[in-house]
Parts: C-alpha cells; sequence; structure tokens
C-alpha cells in the first residue's frame, strides 16, 4: 500500500522553506536547496558563535596592549605582574578601563609595576 505523506510533511516542508525566508535563487524555493542551506547555515551561526568570542578576546588584549605601552609597560608584563600582586580583573575591565577611565589603569599599571621588582 502506498502512503502519502499528507499535511505531516508539508508542514515539515513549510517549515524547512520559512527558515529560508531571504535567501536569494532557489535557496528560498526549493525544498531540497532551501534544506541545505538551512543546516549550512546552522553550521555558520554555531562556528560563529565561538568566533565572536575570540574577536573580542583579541579586540580586548589590542585595547590593553596600546594603554599598557602608553605606560611603558608591554601586555605579558602587565598581565604577569597583576597576577603577581593578586589583583584578579578580566581582559574585558582591563580593556573597559583603558578605554573610559586611563587614570585607574595608570595606576594598575603601577601596581603591576611594582609587584614585578
Amino acid at each position: 500500500m502506498r502512503v502519502k505523506g499528507g499535511s505531516v510533511t508539508r508542514q515539515r516542508r513549510r517549515k524547512m522553506i520559512k527558515l529560508a525566508k531571504g535567501y536569494r535563487g532557489p535557496k528560498h524555493i526549493q525544498f531540497k536547496v532551501a534544506k541545505q542551506q538551512v543546516w549550512k547555515s546552522w553550521q555558520y551561526a554555531y562556528r560563529d558563535r565561538k568566533n565572536t568570542k575570540r574577536n573580542f578576546r583579541k579586540l580586548w588584549i589590542a585595547r590593553i596592549n596600546a594603554a599598557a605601552r602608553q605606560n611603558d609597560m608591554s601586555y605579558s608584563k602587565l598581565m604577569h605582574g597583576l597576577k603577581e600582586a593578586n589583583v584578579e580583573m578580566n581582559r574585558k575591565m582591563l580593556a573597559d578601563l583603558a578605554v573610559n577611565d586611563p587614570r585607574a589603569f595608570t595606576s594598575l599599571t603601577k601596581e603591576a609595576a611594582k609587584a614585578l621588582k
């Protein structure tokens, strides 16, 4: 006996076409192509959620390094000095201080320099 998909198949395909809304060409019309593109889009989204974290860390390090060099210290020496001085501050907060409150950042660099001596 032949079993037709009926409403269940139509709903499943319509859901996939809806997810492919906005894609160019047959990718938003044909089910097979749309399904492939939606799956690939999910892969890109998963990968780029990781890359976003990586990119922000790179940005924070670049900002901290620039501010540290204005205070005659390298990034690596600053981070080592802060660890020696038991200053537990993450890179996000350090970068924010470097941009928005240079005086506080300068005091941190002095603290790190003192701990290194």
